[in-house]
């Protein structure tokens, strides 16, 4: 009763530190304009559908797809679901182990000489209990919760990364599209470029060289136009395995040109499509987004199982108290088994210290302290990290919002260069090295517009991966 006694009144002691989430020095507001305050590891929220923003019914349907098949996010949750097993694992030792028996043997014995055959039965039940004086058995479970809980933050980053990834890949494949539209308007315009000059070459007001120079622009332009085939395909063939499928049982169709109208005109609408899906970011962004970053999560938790193994190992200076107990019944009559004169019982307590181990212990002391160092390390440039990202993007958006409306601007220049070019050509006034010098600059500068959508389209996302998913921040943070 004493040892009971004893180890109930202790039982509330558990050696090591308790754990605190660790304290950065960090601004209180972001480079770029913002309501921000420090990040400290939030809820996650896995099945924000940020990807609807765009409003591409197609994108919608590739990412739920990728949600149920992509085998990056199976290798997560299944590891989730092994952390949460160990975790149940290193939980169930704080409880006693109870087992059964049930036993018959027949042995030959030799006293002075008599040899005696006999029979021997036994039944009954045992129980063991470790008693957590030091706490190590509360530490380990503490410390296999934690490790759950960052599984289940990883498995939200995997999944957000898929996520992220198989968006950027399908805008960048859309992009291509309008790429590949405008080559393929080009190569129609500069079709016709050469006929113009063959036409005056036959009837002799052009020269050879200018039939020359249009079929080197337009075969230049057909070959540019079969290289963005194999970027498209690229990226087909990637979204294919994010989904789960092979690339051969996986296809997209094109973005559908726009008939009758002109290439300009083609184009514009287009971009104007893709301009209209793309997110509005708010003027000031909720604070609590960059705190629900699953990857500042696993650092966070991360942090929190190492300090728990500091108290495992530190619990290892002191003995260990097992309490045991047994009871049952033995007879060498089965049908006497269970009479009261074959009853047994045992009740025990052992105390056990390691008197001298080589500094194996001072070792895994400060193992764990290091361990645990290394977590901090890493949760901390974990959220410097994620202050970047989120800096580089907002600045990219804001730079590349810029620098669009700059670029339509040298669109439409270069467009009327090209138009009256065109006309002093026909009309005999410059030669058609002002015809070409002219197209290749249309072409260059239509080409950046697109380019410019297709960055701020990747800059989106990458800016809604770095704030966790989203503009919109769940309505309550879970407290550590």
């Amino acid at each position: 009763m004493t040892t009971l006694l004893l180890a109930a009144s202790l039982a509330g002691c558990a050696v090591g530190p308790d754990y605190a989430t660790p304290a950065m020095e960090l601004p209180q507001a972001y480079k770029e304009a913002g309501p921000w305050k420090l990040a400290t590891p939030g809820q996650i929220d896995p099945d924000q559908p940020w990807w609807q923003a765009y409003g591409d019914t197609q994108l919608n349907a590739l990412i739920e797809r990728a949600n149920g098949a992509n085998q990056s996010i199976a290798q997560a949750e299944a590891q989730y679901r092994q952390a949460s097993a160990a975790a149940q694992l290193a939980r169930a030792s704080l409880w006693p182990t109870v087992g059964a028996s049930l036993g018959t043997s027949r042995a030959q014995t030799n006293t002075n000489g008599v040899h005696r055959l006999s029979d021997s039965y036994s039944a009954g039940l045992n129980a063991s209990w470790e008693a957590d004086i030091w706490g190590r058995i509360r530490r380990s479970a503490e410390a296999g919760d934690a490790s759950a809980e960052a599984s289940a933050a990883s498995l939200a980053a995997a999944r957000l990364s898929i996520q992220a990834t198989l968006a950027q890949n399908y805008l960048q494949l859309r992009v291509t599209d309008l790429q590949r539209d405008l080559y393929r308007r080009t190569v129609e315009a500069y079709t016709r470029s050469l006929q113009l000059s063959s036409h005056q070459y036959a009837a002799g007001t052009a020269l050879r060289s200018d039939v020359a120079q249009a079929e080197t622009q337009l075969r230049s332009a057909q070959a540019q136009l079969i290289d963005l085939d194999a970027t498209r395909n690229q990226l087909e063939h990637a979204i294919a395995i994010l989904t789960g499928q092979a690339p051969a049982l996986f296809s997209l169709a094109p973005l559908p040109p726009a008939p009758g109208q002109s290439e300009q005109q083609a184009m514009d609408a287009n971009a104007a499509r893709l301009q209209a899906s793309l997110p509005q970011i708010p003027s000031g962004l909720p604070s609590q987004l960059l705190e629900r970053r699953p990857d500042i999560a696993v650092a966070e938790r991360q942090a929190a199982a190492a300090n728990a193994n500091i108290g495992v190992a530190r619990a290892a200076y002191f003995p260990t108290l097992t309490l045991s107990a047994s009871g049952g019944y033995g007879s060498v009559a089965f049908g006497q088994l269970f009479d009261t004169p074959s009853r047994v019982w045992s009740l025990g307590a052992a105390l056990a210290e390691t008197l001298f181990d080589g500094g194996a212990r001072t070792a895994r002391n400060a193992q764990a302290t290091a361990a645990f160092d290394a977590a901090v390390a890493q949760y901390k440039q974990t959220v410097l990290g994620g202050m970047q990202e989120v800096e580089d993007n907002l600045s990219t958006l804001r730079v590349l919002d810029q620098e669009s409306a700059v670029q339509a601007q040298a669109v439409q220049a270069a467009q009327l260069a090209q138009r009256l070019a065109m006309s002093q050509y026909q009309a005999g006034t410059v030669t058609y090295l002002s015809v070409v010098t002219t197209q290749a600059t249309a072409l260059t500068n239509q080409r950046t517009a697109v380019t410019l959508l297709g960055r701020q389209l990747l800059a989106s996302v990458a800016l809604i991966k770095a704030t966790g998913g989203g503009w919109h921040a769940p309505a309550s943070t879970a407290s550590r």
